[in-house]
C-alpha cells in the first residue's frame, strides 16, 4: 500500500519570529510510519516541526504551517491507498501576518484568529469521491482520524469521524503529549469502539497498523463496545 502519514504540529506565525502551535512531539505519527515501512508499504510522511529523525524509508515532506500541509496531502494522497491523520494541526491562525518582528508594547495587545483548514475533512471528501468512482472495485480507500478530547470524548470523537467520512477514529488523550507512552481507544465504523489500550507509541504503532491492514483487506471483526 502506498500510505499518507501527517506527524507533529503546525505553526501559525504572528510575524517572522512568533507563532501559536501546541506540544505534539510528533512521536507517534513517527512511530506509526516507521512501522508501516517495516511492514513494506511505501510511507509519504507529512510532518510539521518535531524534534525526530525521520524515518528510514519513507518519502519526508517537510511542512510548517496547516494550509502547507493541506496542500501537500492534498497532492500526495491523490496516489495514495490510505491515510492516518495524527498531525496536531493547529485549529486557529493569526487573520493577518505582520512582516519583520513587532515591538513589544506595554499595552495590551489583541489578535485576531482565524479558523484553520480542516486537512482530514478535506481527505475524506477526496477518498469518498474516489470511492463512489471506483465503485464495486477494491480496495477502497481508507482514511483513519485522530481527536484529542477532554469533555464527551467518545461522542465528539464519533461525530468527527461522520463529519469527516473516516473509517476509524483513534481518541487520543492530553496525558500522551510528547510522552514516550499513551492510551488510546478506536472507535472503528461499523464496528464501535475497542477498549482503552495503554501502551508505548512503539507498540501503539503496531496495534493501529494492524488496523489500517485490516480495513485495507476490506474485513471485519464484531463490535466490541458502543458508546
Amino acid at each position: 500500500m502506498r500510505i499518507l502519514i501527517t506527524a507533529g504540529p503546525t505553526r501559525e506565525y504572528f510575524d517572522d519570529v512568533r507563532f501559536i502551535s501546541n506540544a505534539s512531539s510528533g512521536k507517534l505519527g513517527y512511530a506509526i510510519a516507521a512501522e508501516a515501512v517495516r511492514r513494506g508499504h511505501h510511507v509519504v510522511l507529512i510532518s510539521g516541526p518535531v524534534e525526530l529523525s525521520v524515518p528510514e524509508g519513507v518519502e519526508f515532506v517537510p511542512v510548517v504551517s496547516a494550509r502547507a500541509m493541506l496542500e501537500a496531502c492534498r497532492e500526495h494522497f491523490e496516489s495514495c491507498d490510505a491515510a492516518v491523520m495524527s498531525a496536531a494541526v493547529c485549529d486557529y491562525r493569526p487573520a493577518m501576518r505582520t512582516a519583520g518582528k513587532t515591538p513589544k508594547i506595554t499595552e495590551t495587545h489583541s489578535v485576531t484568529l482565524e479558523p484553520t483548514e480542516d486537512i482530514c475533512a478535506a481527505l475524506g471528501k477526496m477518498k469518498e469521491t474516489a470511492n463512489r468512482d471506483r465503485e464495486g472495485a477494491k480496495p477502497k480507500r481508507i482514511l483513519i482520524g485522530f481527536a484529542l478530547e477532554t469533555h464527551d470524548a467518545r461522542a465528539r470523537a464519533e461525530a468527527k469521524l461522520r463529519r469527516k467520512h473516516c473509517d476509524a477514529i483513534v481518541l487520543n488523550h492530553p496525558a500522551g503529549i510528547g510522552a514516550d507512552a499513551t492510551t488510546v481507544e478506536v472507535f472503528i465504523s461499523g464496528e464501535g469502539w475497542s477498549p482503552p489500550r495503554s501502551a508505548s507509541k512503539a507498540d501503539l504503532a503496531a496495534y493501529l497498523n494492524d488496523l489500517l491492514d485490516r480495513l485495507a483487506r476490506g474485513s471485519s471483526e464484531p463490535s466490541r463496545t458502543t458508546s
